[in-house]
């Protein structure tokens, strides 16, 4: 199987330099915000950027599930209801999440997969973008790995009279007995526009590959989002963003069956009860504001709830977490034009406050008392910065970019019965440089390094509790920040046939923090295990990507991902972890008709056998190495009347048994997929 993977994969992509027949023009003239933090075309960008539109993201069933339509990116799982991106070897918060440039990173994010890229509501989703390598100038802090951004839509209309518009979309598929719906609803005019939106899903027990179903694996999803812009006036805009999204029981299925290495599972319970997000945000920007610049501000207001209900295998006593996340933030920018480029300038703070309680409950008399919590209570993280970023052209065929930043984080953990009080004060100057050469009108030659940093955060400092991988994290709050120096070098082909993006990259990520064992184990098995400044990474890796057209009715589309890395811990090197396998798509899209589409695709991943020593123990992952796989799909889109779209297809064809490495859960056997989308 593999053998015959990647002989595909060869015949592919060597055919598709001689296609020639047309593309659609808007593919060349894409528009992207990730890279610049503002609208940009993708043809004059130097960094690596992917995206996902809202046409593919609408169907899935968690925002997060587009990421894995991106070329460089692998996604992991650790229960069916979350998802991660890892981008370039690196994840959780070496990897910035942001909404609208506004961050969804908080002070409690992980530094290992986390859940929270999932409560974004997809129907608020424009698209995704997703930047490989380090845009540090612009973003600051955990812009290591890279940035995946969610664009949302912005209700607009063009005509004076008031107009309404909507979309109503209901699905189901078997081997999650899952059902969807969602729903959203425009009105307005070009001085006016409110769009109200709302989205459900339930799902039951993933079935795999085989016929079994693993539980529990279910989850529910409820959300929404209202969104009102005002255009007083052609130069300047409001828009005012609220979203809400939460999954009220999500279980940890790593946790609650058993895995490689166990014969039981590590707990009883383990929930998320619930995951929770609640954001708000007013923006105004102005076009040819005072001294003919164009002007920006922005304020928002972000809640997490990351609470949890948790027992160890057979305890007598379940743990009842709540955990929050409070970020406030406000951003100005400005920018403008000079010498024939483009510049933006801002400042931005952020103030972060985690509360974190815990109780114990006795599970036969229900009674319940105060124990010490995860996070220490009342602890803030906040953050100041200001930036700078721009192009200079030289001469025609050459373009320049990049910036500088520098960044103020303080963080301030509260006192606990087990530690005291701590502050941590960091500092630091990131930036990047990026370079575009315009070989002809069809080829470029691009390149971008940075250095940035990742300070430490509350999770990171203050973290009491159970780890993945049988683990007990304690505290210390003596970390420092986190360094990496980032580049990469690639060629572009662009023209109306076929398009082609292959870039190679490094890094080097120092002062890694890192979860060593204690030596001590808890009474209930557990590894006693704390974080400190003390590894250190070398990843590089290849990324490609191709599309093009072989006929007006046939478009192919392939991505090819490769990573490699070491870790360097107290003088001992071995294979980074959790780097993703040789992995990719290959994707045909076939419009038989006005009225009728069909695309098939396969899925792939190598097998991956170079595991760190975390790796080995990790019960995701099997200790002889993750075995590739690969996976057949199809889907048919028909459109019997106006205003109608029918989408019925099967994905994991062959249900074939396989597991994405790292993925808490083996991966969705044969499933089939039905749809319908009423638009007016």
């Amino acid at each position: 199987m593999t053998l015959f993977l990647r002989t595909s994969l060869l015949l592919v992509f060597a055919s598709l330099p001689a296609v020639q027949p047309a593309l659609a023009e808007e593919t060349l003239d894409e528009i992207v915000v990730a890279a610049k933090r503002r609208d940009s075309s993708l043809a004059e960008v130097s960094a690596a950027v992917g995206t996902i539109d809202a046409d593919a993201a609408g169907p899935l069933v968690l925002a997060t599930d587009a990421l894995s339509e991106v070329p460089g990116v692998f996604l992991q799982q650790t229960t069916p209801g979350q998802g991660t991106a890892i981008i370039r070897g690196l994840r959780g918060s070496s990897v910035l999440h942001v909404v609208d440039g506004s961050r969804l990173n908080n002070a409690i994010f992980r530094s290992a997969p986390t859940q929270y890229a999932a409560l974004v509501p997809v129907t608020g989703i424009e698209r995704v973008e997703v930047l490989r390598g380090s845009s540090t100038s612009l973003y600051g802090s955990d812009a290591v790995g890279g940035i995946v951004e969610f664009v949302t839509k912005v209700p607009s209309f063009e005509t004076e009279e008031f107009t309404n518009r909507g979309n109503l979309y209901v699905a189901h598929d078997s081997a999650i007995s899952g059902n969807t719906a969602r729903g959203i609803l425009e009105s307005g005019n070009q001085r006016i526009a409110a769009s109200v939106s709302l989205e459900y899903q339930d799902t039951g027990d993933r079935r795999i590959g085989g016929g079994e179903r693993i539980g529990p694996s279910g989850f529910e999803s409820r959300g929404g989002r209202i969104a009102v812009s005002i255009t007083p006036e052609d130069a300047g805009s409001w828009l005012f963003d609220l979203q809400h999204i939460e999954q009220p029981l999500t279980p940890r299925i790593d946790e609650l069956v058993a895995g490689f290495g166990q014969t039981e599972p590590s707990s009883s319970e383990y929930f998320f009860s619930p995951n929770r997000r609640s954001f708000a945000r007013a923006r105004y920007t102005r076009d040819a504001g005072p001294w003919g610049l164009d002007w920006g501000a922005e304020v928002s207001w972000q809640h997490i709830d990351d609470d949890r209900t948790t027992r160890d295998l057979g305890a007598p006593t379940r743990r009842i977490e709540q955990n929050s996340s409070e970020l406030l933030a406000a951003l100005v920018t400005v920018s403008g034009s000079a010498g024939g480029g483009s510049w933006l300038a801002g400042a931005e703070i952020y103030s972060d406050e985690v509360r974190s309680s815990r109780e114990s409950e006795d599970v036969v008399s229900g009674q319940r008392q105060a124990v010490n919590a995860r996070f220490p209570d009342g602890s803030t993280l906040d953050q100041a910065a200001v930036f700078v970023n721009g192009d200079l052209p030289l001469g025609d065929s050459q373009t320049l970019s990049g910036g500088i930043r520098l960044t103020s984080v303080d963080v301030d953990l509260a006192a606990t019965a087990l530690t005291p009080s701590a502050s941590v004060d960091i500092s630091d100057l990131s930036g990047d440089l990026g370079w575009l050469y315009r070989l002809d009108e069809e080829w470029q030659l691009v390149a971008n390094v940075a250095w940035g940093f990742r300070a430490p955060n509350i999770f990171d400092l203050g973290t009491l509790g159970n780890r993945p991988g049988n683990r007990f994290n304690v505290p210390n709050a003596a970390l420092d920040s986190e360094h990496v120096i980032h580049g990469d070098v690639g060629i572009r082909h662009l023209n109306d046939g076929w398009r082609m993006e292959l870039f190679v990259f490094a890094l080097e990520y120092d002062d890694r923090i890192t979860s060593v064992t204690t030596g001590a184990v808890t009474p209930e098995g557990r590894d006693v295990v704390t974080s400190v400044n003390a590894a250190s990474s070398s990843i590089h890796g290849i990324e490609l990507s191709a599309s093009a057209s072989l006929t007006d009715r046939l478009d192919l589309h392939a991505i090819l991902n490769y990573t490699r890395g070491e870790d360097r811990i107290a003088g001992i090197t071995e294979p980074a972890d959790r780097i993703p396998p040789l992995s990719g798509r290959l994707l045909a899209e076939y419009s038989a008709s006005e009225s009728l589409e069909i695309s098939a695709w396969m899925r792939f991943a190598d097998g991956q056998d170079r595991l760190s020593s975390r790796d080995v123990r990790d019960v995701r992952i099997d200790p002889n190495g993750t075995p590739g796989w690969g996976s057949l799909g199809a889907e048919l889109q028909w459109r019997p009347v106006e205003r109608w779209e029918i989408s019925a297809g099967v994905d994991n064809l062959l249900d074939r048994r396989y597991r994405s490495h790292g993925s808490g859960v083996d991966a969705a056997g044969r499933a089939a997929r039905l749809s319908a989308s009423y638009i007016w």
